[in-house]
């Protein structure tokens, strides 16, 4: 069973930046496209971003041109680099294999952008 571990949120101030990495247990990890997920209380898991085994990235427009997806099959690790962050970009963020999500949920990483 492969397992997601996500991790490197906090807090930070509009403005800032963060990345957040995701490690997966096992080798398989290089076969799926991966995605970062975001969940905002009381709202929907929404998909924020996407890298497909070949490195091909899909953003979701409230992030396009602030965030992005990167991977390293090697370290069985996906990426996300969050820029220019809002207090909107709040949210608990999960990583998973969109669109079918056949990966355990991991326990996600809380990032709040507050002043």
């Amino acid at each position: 069973q492969v397992q997601l571990v996500e991790s490197g949120g906090g807090l930070v101030q509009p403005g800032g930046s963060l990345r957040l990495s995701c490690a997966a247990s096992g080798s398989i990890f290089s076969i799926y496209t991966m995605g970062w997920y975001r969940q905002a209380p009381g709202k929907q898991r929404e998909l924020v971003a996407v890298i497909t085994r070949g490195g091909s990235t899909n953003y979701a427009d409230s992030v396009k041109g602030r965030f992005t997806i990167s991977r390293d099959n090697a370290k069985n690790t996906v990426y996300l680099q969050m820029n220019s962050l809002k207090p909107e970009d709040t949210a608990v963020y999960y990583c998973n294999t969109p669109p079918v999500n056949v990966l355990a949920w991991g326990q996600g990483t809380q990032v709040t952008v507050s002043s």
